[in-house]
């Protein structure tokens, strides 16, 4: 087990630090080997960047490359990081969808690294000093091969080796990654006795002959920067107090009176009992590489405050706040550029503790000539503005505003400078070439995103604007739709009506008609010819059962009795009438699924829909053809959902198909209006696709017309699948007259609740002459009332729509509160499914639709009071 997998600071990454120090290899000139095995490394893996990288405390140092130019990075974007902490082989398919690496700049950022696979280089005594790894700038989900892997492992095991190998004998790095040696020091700790060399003293602010003979340590600390003095007395007093070796960073005044960077490296000598003796160390100027740090940290930090959200001013002010920090500059911000007027209006800028922000728009023509430069696009850089030649003659002007230094960068956009990325000192400062670069790729990406979140600001205004637009003409849309629907619903209300007035004024001649020719001839005392004139009432009023049965069908209103069925079978039992209804000119085949689901559905109503659309199909193939009905299991995702204006779900489809002459879209369009019909005058009611239409909504399905001109049609019905079983066959009564029904034989009490007094009437009589005796109530109330005066009732007939506060459900319900082994056979002539519903019946209750036969009745009667 490799010791690693520590928090920084801990002993164990302690241990790590001092094994790679000892190992004598960081900031070493190439070798050879070590060249050798990444090239090696990239051939095998097959990428175009392959290293050696070394993990330091605060960087990555590649003392072996192939395919970058750069020799380190920040530790905070390394993903070898990552992989010191594994024992094993270390793979990243795609850097940038991986949460841990997704924000490294170097995935963010060229070169835009997006695969990694490397392996710990470990020391013989378990130390991970970095990885040999294979990056490529494409992801891999495959990452790679065994062959690849093992590869990998061997040559990683040989860096090893090499490191080892050449500890002795490699040439000395050049401490802290290329820093000179700034001086030497020898610390007495006993008696606080500092002696140091002249570059070591002038540093830090000490006479150079009294550092040579000794000086307190403390003379030293008041050359330290105040922000760091705690944390470098800190190290100081472990270091004397553990022996640990004292190794840190911090910032001293320089002699040209700026801050710098440098490091110090010692070791105290401890005596045998632990009590510190001697303190010997030395400090290197490490300015460079840690501003570079910095400045790369800054980028970081930069890409994420840019991405947060807020305002272009938010925005403005994040990449200034970076900026001024990072450099130490007193005051940093952009400003947007008025071309014309050579004005800037600074947006927030950051300004250090006792600097003042700018006083609002500035002139740049006021502090100096250098306008001219930047509208040339050239960046501005003064050292100091008393010597400048473009500030000299107004120089107070700017120090007015604190701004002795500066650098001014200009965006340009289509040719004209438009924005300002500024940098202020409030003392003379030499700007180096790193800086500047620094400051012009903030400029860059702060440009960007401010114009971005500048862009995006004003969509969303237009956008809110636009949705306000929406709206209104949507409302106007709305109002119109009203309008245009309501102006249609009369149309259909009006063809409605108007074909229900022509059939039903046909149907009511017929029966009234019968009804005046019977008068007639009774009053002649020809009786022997009433029966002609009772058959044509009959069938008048059949017709008008059958008319309000597909109107109610069609408006998803009509009285259904659902029961589980086994579709298969029920279109078996109707093929040999299906077959003779459309004539031997046409081939009916039935194509039934195995393993078919149940359908909770009204098998009367099913059957009259597949022979309505078997009709249909006869009719659309006047030269005879083929009719195929099929059934099939169907699974509907959400999208075939949607198109069926279905739920998602498990349905069971009868869909028929002919081979006639097929739909226009115009016609297929209009299919399912009431009293639509292409046939001519006198052939079709309109009614039949409508009433199929409502029946399979009604009973939670669809219907779907898919159809080819010319080549044929298919009418499709969609029922929700049934969890439970079919129900048996069952066998249909015989047709008995109700003069042959006979008395019962056991009598029962019967209660009637109908407010129509000539049904009452009817009903009654059919009773009695069953050998019944029938009570009747005219409304709810009036039936609670007999059922609570203790009345023995067997049968309670009801009417589902009564007038008052009661329906026929809730008479029932109460009445089998009272009697639960009480049977209720519910008579309508509507719909009302709200009341009665779509589920199978209870087993002790019974549907009987109006209008109905009287036989039909009594035929009901005695079966429920068997």
């Amino acid at each position: 087990m490799t010791d690693h997998a520590a928090r920084p600071g801990s002993p164990s990454e302690q241990r790590r630090l001092a094994a790679l120090i000892d190992a004598n290899i960081l900031d070493t000139p190439p070798e050879g080997p070590f060249d050798d095995i990444v090239a090696i490394a990239g051939a095998i893996c097959d990428v175009p960047i392959a290293l050696v990288s070394l993990v330091d405390r605060d960087r990555q140092w590649f003392k072996a490359k192939t395919g970058v130019n750069v020799t380190q990075t920040h530790v905070d974007t390394s993903v070898c990081a990552l992989a010191i902490e594994q024992d094993a082989l270390f793979v990243i398919p795609d850097l940038a969808i991986d949460p841990r690496t997704r924000h490294f700049s170097l995935v963010t950022q060229p070169p835009h690294i997006r695969f990694y696979a490397g392996y710990p280089i470990v020391t013989a005594g378990g130390h991970p000093l970095g990885s040999l790894c294979a990056i490529d700038v494409i992801p891999r989900p495959e990452g790679l091969t065994d062959r690849q892997a093992l590869a990998l492992e061997a040559l990683a095991r040989q860096v090893a080796i090499e490191i080892e190998r050449g500890a002795a004998g490699r040439p000395p790095a050049i401490p802290f990654g290329g820093a000179p040696s700034i001086g030497m020091w020898d610390w007495d700790v006993q008696n606080d006795l500092v002696r140091a060399d002249e570059g070591f003293a002038a540093l830090f602010g000490v006479d150079p002959a009294r550092a040579a003979q000794g000086a307190p340590i403390a003379a030293f600390f008041d050359g330290v920067h105040p922000d760091d003095v705690e944390q470098v007395r800190a190290a100081v007093d472990r270091a004397i107090t553990t022996g640990e070796t004292y190794d840190t960073q911090y910032r001293v005044i320089g002699p040209d009176g700026h801050w710098r960077w440098m490091a110090s490296r010692g070791q105290c000598e401890m005596a045998p009992d632990g009590t510190p003796l001697r303190f010997p160390g030395a400090s290197f100027d490490i300015h460079a590489r840690k501003s570079a740090e910095l400045r790369l940290a800054a980028l970081l930090e930069l890409g994420d405050r840019l991405g947060a959200s807020g305002d272009a001013g938010d925005l403005a002010y994040a990449a200034a706040e970076v900026l001024g920090r990072s450099l130490g500059a007193s005051r940093a911000g952009y400003g947007v550029v008025d071309p014309a007027a050579e004005t800037i209006r600074p947006e927030r800028e950051w300004a250090a503790p006792g600097i003042s922000t700018y006083p609002g728009t500035l002139h740049f023509r006021d502090y100096g000539s250098f306008i001219d430069d930047l509208q040339a696009g050239e960046a501005v850089v003064i050292a100091d503005v008393d010597e400048d030649p473009r500030t000299r003659g107004v120089a107070h002007m700017p120090k007015s505003l604190q701004v002795h230094a500066l650098i001014n960068l200009p965006l340009i956009e289509n040719g004209q400078f438009v924005a300002l990325l500024f940098v202020n000192q409030d003392r003379p400062r030499a700007w180096s070439r790193e800086e500047i670069d620094f400051v012009r790729e903030v400029a860059e990406r702060t440009r960007f995103a401010v114009e971005r979140r500048r862009a995006e600001q004003e969509l969303a205004t237009l956008n809110s604007s636009l949705e306000a637009q929406v709206e209104a003409r949507t409302r106007d849309l709305l109002l119109a739709e009203d309008s245009l629907r309501q102006a249609q619903k009369m149309e259909a209300v009006g063809q409605l009506t108007g074909g229900l007035a022509h059939d039903f004024n046909n149907l009511l001649t017929g029966i009234s008609g019968a009804i005046e020719m019977m008068q007639a001839r009774i009053a002649q005392g020809r009786a022997g010819e009433l029966d002609r004139y009772i058959t044509a009432a009959q069938g008048a009023a059949r017709r008008a059962a059958a008319l309000t049965h597909r109107l109610l069908a069609f408006s998803r209103r009509q009285t259904l009795d659902p029961k589980p069925v086994d579709v298969n079978r029920l279109i078996a039992g109707i093929e040999e009438l299906v077959c003779r209804t459309v004539g031997p000119a046409i081939q009916v085949e039935v194509v039934g699924a195995m393993g078919l689901w149940p359908a909770m559905v009204d098998p009367n109503q099913l059957e009259n829909a597949v022979l309505n659309l078997c009709i249909n199909a006869r009719d659309a193939m006047p030269e005879g053809g083929r009719i195929t009905i099929e059934t099939a299991n169907k699974w509907l995702d959400a999208r075939a959902a949607r198109e069926r204006d279905l739920d998602p779900g498990q349905y069971l489809s009868i869909c028929v198909t002919d081979t006639g002459t097929g739909m226009t879209p115009q016609v297929q369009a209009r299919a399912f209006d009431p009293f639509y019909t292409t046939k001519p005058l006198g052939e079709g009611t309109g009614l039949g696709l409508s009433m199929i239409y409502g029946f399979a909504r009604q009973s939670g399905g669809q219907v779907r017309i898919y159809t080819e001109l010319g080549i044929g049609t298919t009418v499709c019905i969609y029922l929700p699948r049934h969890d439970g079983a079919a129900d048996g066959e069952e066998q249909p009564p015989g047709e008995v007259g109700l003069a042959e029904q006979g008395r019962s034989a056991d009598a029962r009490t019967i209660l009637v609740v109908d407010d129509e007094p000539t049904v009452r009437m009817l009903v009654t009589e059919v009773l009695e002459e069953m050998g019944h005796t029938p009570l009747e109530a005219g409304d709810g109330a009036a039936a609670l009332r007999i059922l609570q005066s203790g009345a023995r009732v067997d049968l309670l007939v009801t009417d589902v729509g009564l007038p008052g506060q009661m329906n026929g459900r809730q008479v029932a319900d109460a009445a089998l509160a009272l009697s639960p082994d009480l049977r209720v056979l519910f008579i309508t002539g509507y719909a009302e499914n709200a009341v009665i519903g779509n589920r199978q019946l209870d087993p002790n209750m019974a549907l009987l639709t109006k209008p109905f036969a009287m036989d039909a009745l009594a035929v009901k009667v005695r079966e429920m009071l068997e």
